[in-house]
């Protein structure tokens, strides 16, 4: 299988994150409908955190088991910066674009792409999406580098089986993305969600082409970190969402089924042997 052909499957499974999207155009979900979107989001998205930390950690494990001090060291530095840069750089990212937006403040240049996304005069579920998206996006790359770097070392069926598998895993995560809007009642456009589709899938392919010129621990640790740091806020975030909604038992049925969805999608790669 030719270096093309392994991308264009590198972009087929990033795209998937597409058939989870229309549901973002819902009208009116009723206000049960709308817990359980949020709730299903959540569960998703801690599976999701579980399972980037898994990966990022595991070059560390390997290294302290075969006491490998120094490449452990830095393996859990890179780790630990990528979480805080992911987890606390959106805390204060959101600052500023809250002060952005209040009254009497311009906008530069490309704020309106933003702002058709976030839209905090009326409420955080724009911005939610696109954060999703965001950490998705990174989680992506990452993958992308894994699909690459097996198609490199001659893998070409393992680098299949990636490809399979990860495209499940983003037909769900695309539901993650717009779960906050649904919730909130908000119907984004295609447009938004084409854009949304292309922040959180498109970095598959971009780390499938990289990956296969360029095998590297460390570039991954770093993306992997700042995808659990930014996921995570996310899920802090939708926490919240969902204490307002006040249904706790149909948001804990609900977060299950979200975390039992990601580990059906995550069974085809651990058949791979990853």
């Amino acid at each position: 299988m030719s270096s093309s052909q392994i991308a264009l499957l590198g972009a087929i499974a990033g795209f998937t994150i597409y058939l989870g999207l229309p549901i973002g155009r819902l009208r009116n979900p009723a206000p049960r409908l709308r817990a359980g979107l949020n709730a299903v989001a959540i569960g998703i998205l801690v599976f999701l955190v579980w399972d980037v930390l898994s990966a990022a950690w595991e070059p560390t494990d390997a290294a302290l088991s075969d006491h490998h001090w120094g490449t452990a060291i830095s393996g859990g530095t890179v780790l630990a910066a990528g979480l805080a840069l992911g987890l606390a750089g959106l805390v204060y990212w959101d600052r500023f674009m809250a002060r952005r937006k209040r009254p009497g403040l311009s906008e530069g240049p490309g704020a309106a792409a933003v702002s058709e996304l976030a839209q905090p005069t009326r409420s955080k579920a724009g911005s939610l999406a696109l954060m999703i998206a965001t950490g998705i996006g990174l989680h992506n790359f990452a993958e992308g580098l894994a699909i690459g770097n097996s198609a490199a070392t001659g893998e070409i069926s393992l680098a299949v089986l990636l490809i399979i598998g990860f495209g499940l895993h983003n037909a769900t995560e695309g539901f993650g993305i717009v779960a906050p809007l649904a919730a909130e009642g908000e119907r984004p456009s295609w447009r938004t969600l084409a854009l949304l589709g292309l922040i959180g899938g498109g970095p598959t392919f971009a780390g499938t082409l990289t990956g296969q010129h360029l095998v590297n621990d460390t570039l991954s640790i770093a993306f992997l970190g700042l995808a659990a740091g930014s996921i995570l806020y996310v899920v802090i975030e939708l926490l919240a969402v969902a204490r307002r909604a006040a249904l706790k038992e149909l948001t804990t049925w609900m977060i299950l089924l979200g975390l039992l969805l990601g580990f059906a999608t995550d069974a085809v790669v651990t058949a791979a042997g990853v």
